[in-house]
């Protein structure tokens, strides 16, 4: 890698630390006690007048990055931002003394430093912490981005999100915020009895979702695993062996496109929950969802890049037929031939896959084409074709399945079942799946006899239910792009 030449304000920050090794300072730092953060600080004396604030004699002992500096002869002020915010400080030498005075003057914006002091306000009713003394933590040696030219770029930022971080208040506040949302969802779970768990990354088949998976080898064994695209087969082993309400909230892995809603490495969060059907996973969602808003944001109704989005009210629930009758005009339950299905979607610009020969499949090109767009507020869609859902009950029409998918925004935010535990049809449905891979469907499950014989041993009926974390962050935080609510999102090569 090419060394990268040094510019006249990193090359003068280097210098400085053999003047702090002078002075008998590690330019790297030390423990160090911090007694309050800015917004403690500022919760205390929140609607105090000067001269309460002083009759505190509020002594505190912060720590944090200097964003502002304005060194002015024997008096200056600075900015130290910690986890929570910003908080102003005044240094003066009278105060701190000439020794711990000369060291502040060696300071650049960038550098982390603690301050021991007590609260005061300014004259222009800034508060601000008086600096009794001053300790150099950690030196800096890149000058910050500018405020307003510096780090835009949503490629850079996610690059290097450490500066973003430091530079962007939005995004220090969706990062506090991410596991705001998943510590809701948990506490909204465990209230109801259900047990957080874990289950392997690694799998010896790929299934539980249609999607292409990550292949990895393991050496020791010699063999070929996958990185799971979903957590479901484990889970629903854990309602065979009794467990009965199980959640996991971790991460997967799809080996597919990028975009503003798409990473191949993304959290899910998935449940089941014996003696409870698809009814009972809309139910159960929605009062999550419903928790999580208020509990992030203070509402239950948000506004996300220009729409107001009501969680409030109950969710909505049709079925996607009934969408696709009232957008084109057309019943598929009544369409049984799949040559008709098919003149259909050529007359309607729907080019089909080969292995998609069905009028399950037809008619389910038609809702994703025509139809998901539209759902802006909370909409349960259910009834789909029992092609597209290997893992489903049938539901009393043999052609269709007991599931729905929760749209928001016109993005698909959860999928649940009521969970197929009839060992004979899910081994036929592996099998369908199996026909489709040879048709070419990159996505579609592989045969996973292990999980057939643990059905085989009898799995309680049951609900299920996933969800992208990350989405529902999004929607949450107002982000249009899930690389906004990844710390560290996958990147394409610069």
């Amino acid at each position: 890698m090419e060394e990268k030449l040094l510019n006249d304000q990193e090359i003068a920050r280097r210098e400085k630390l053999a003047k702090y090794v002078e002075l008998g300072v590690d330019p790297y730092g030390q423990r160090y006690e911090v007694s309050h953060h800015a917004l403690e600080i500022r919760e205390i004396c929140k609607d105090k007048t000067p001269e309460e604030i002083q009759a505190l004699e509020l002594e505190v002992s912060i720590a944090g990055r200097i964003k502002f500096l304005r060194k002015m002869g024997k008096a200056s002020f600075f900015n130290v931002l910690d986890k929570t915010g910003p908080i102003q400080v005044y240094i003066g030498i009278d105060v701190v003394g000439e020794a711990n005075y000369e060291l502040f003057k060696l300071a650049d914006v960038g550098d982390i430093v603690g301050v021991k002091g007590k609260v005061m306000t300014t004259r222009t009713g800034e508060l601000t912490v008086r600096c009794e003394q001053f300790t150099h933590l950690t030196k800096c040696l890149h000058p910050l981005p500018e405020k307003f030219h510096g780090l835009t770029d949503i490629e850079e930022r996610s690059r290097r999100r450490y500066l973003d971080l430091i530079m962007n208040e939005e995004a220090r506040k969706v990062a506090f915020a991410r596991p705001k949302v998943i510590r809701s969802m948990q506490e909204g779970l465990d209230a109801q009895g259900f047990v957080e768990v874990e289950t392997s990354m690694l799998t010896n088949t790929n299934g539980g979702a249609a999607a292409r998976p990550f292949i990895t080898h393991h050496n020791t064994l010699d063999r070929d695993f996958f990185l799971r695209i979903a957590l479901e087969i484990n889970l629903k082993k854990l309602l065979v062996g009794g467990m009965e309400r199980v959640y996991e909230i971790n991460r997967v892995f799809r080996n597919e496109g990028m975009d503003a809603n798409h990473n191949p490495e993304f959290t899910m969060f998935e449940l089941y929950q014996a003696y409870t059907d698809l009814k009972g996973m809309g139910d159960l969602i929605e009062n999550l969802i419903r928790k999580a808003a208020k509990d992030v944001t203070g509402d239950t109704k948000i506004n996300y890049q220009g729409k107001d989005i009501d969680f409030s009210q109950p969710f909505r629930w049709v079925k996607m037929n009934d969408l696709i009758k009232e957008k084109c005009g057309i019943d598929f339950s009544q369409i049984t031939d799949f040559e008709e299905a098919k003149a259909l979607a050529e007359k309607h610009n729907i080019k089909l896959d080969k292995f998609k020969n069905t009028v399950g499949h037809v008619m389910n090109e038609f809702y994703e084409e025509f139809c998901q767009d539209d759902l802006i507020q909370p909409t349960f869609v259910y009834c789909y074709p029992i092609e597209v859902s290997p893992l489903t009950k049938k539901g009393k029409d043999p052609r269709y399945v007991e599931r729905f998918e929760l749209f928001v925004n016109g993005h698909e935010l959860a999928n649940a079942y009521t969970e197929l535990n009839d060992p004979i049809d899910q081994k036929e449905r592996f099998e369908a799946q199996l026909k489709a891979k040879e048709l070419g469907d990159e996505e579609a499950n592989e045969m996973d006899n292990d999980f057939i014989e643990a059905l085989e041993y009898g799995m309680p009926p049951a609900g299920g239910i996933g969800m992208g974390v990350d989405r529902l962050v999004m929607l949450l935080t107002n982000q249009a792009s899930i690389r906004e609510v990844v710390l560290f999102p996958t990147m394409r090569d610069k």
